[in-house]
């Protein structure tokens, strides 16, 4: 009696409601931000030492902390595949919202792969600093020289880090999933994170200029838990298609 064509549920749009998508997207990112947070937590409640202290000190914490750097090392682990994830997720959300932005979240895509090879280096680089120093008295050139480029590997994270944050802010705010001031919070830590990794070697020596890309880091930190948040809200754009 009825001539009305049942709807095909593999072309249905999915509603505000039921699209699982953003949601998924934004407990990756709030789950990448408890994750960085964690892992320093660890770092500074067993007080690690900065890449200016004496080798004594080095040697020391590491013969001492095994299990901690493990546990920040484990943690890493995890960072990768969120962090990657979240980036995907966020390009998708791009493209489906009709693709404005799409070629800052292809960038941050990009970056973001270049980001998690720099850091399994450096994560490698630390379980072969733990490694150095198990069952020595003195610091030995091998534990210098690992120590040297685990500082020189974190230097590097830093512009590849701060070139995931611009164009991933910058591509939520073009689709509209951020407000401007998420941008203008991103070129700012942007700026300071590229800032302190161009002294890589001057970082592996020992030099303070580390700590003009941290409040870089923390912003980045920030914002993940931010956008995570507005993600997890439902909203009406988020199921439009391009």
């Amino acid at each position: 009696m009825s001539d009305l064509a049942e709807a095909d549920p593999t072309t249905a749009t999915p509603t505000p409601a039921t699209d699982p998508r953003p949601r998924v997207v934004g407990a990756a990112a709030i789950a990448l931000a408890a994750s960085l947070v964690a892992q320093n937590a660890v770092v500074v409640w067993t007080g690690s030492p900065d890449y200016a202290a004496p080798l004594e000190d080095v040697l020391g914490f590491h013969a001492e902390h095994r299990t901690a750097v493990a546990v920040a090392v484990g943690l890493e682990a995890l960072n990768l595949p969120l962090l990657l994830g979240f980036l995907a997720g966020l390009h998708g959300l791009v493209v489906r919202r009709g693709g404005a932005g799409a070629d800052w979240s292809r960038l941050a895509l990009a970056a973001g792969a270049t980001l998690s090879a720099v850091l399994a280096l450096y994560a490698v680089l630390w379980t072969g600093v733990v490694l150095a120093a198990d069952g020595a008295a003195d610091p030995s050139p091998l534990l210098e020289l690992t120590w040297q480029m685990h500082a020189a590997a974190f230097a590097l994270t830093l512009p590849a880090l701060g070139t995931t944050f611009v164009a991933a802010a910058m591509a939520a705010r073009a689709s509209g999933l951020a407000p401007a001031w998420h941008r203008l919070l991103a070129g700012a830590a942007g700026v300071l994170l590229v800032a302190a990794g161009s002294a890589g070697l001057a970082v592996a020596d020992g030099s303070a200029l580390l700590f003009v890309g941290m409040p870089g880091y923390v912003a980045w930190v920030v914002w993940l838990l931010v956008i995570g948040l507005r993600l997890l809200r439902p909203r009406p754009a988020d199921h439009r298609t391009a």
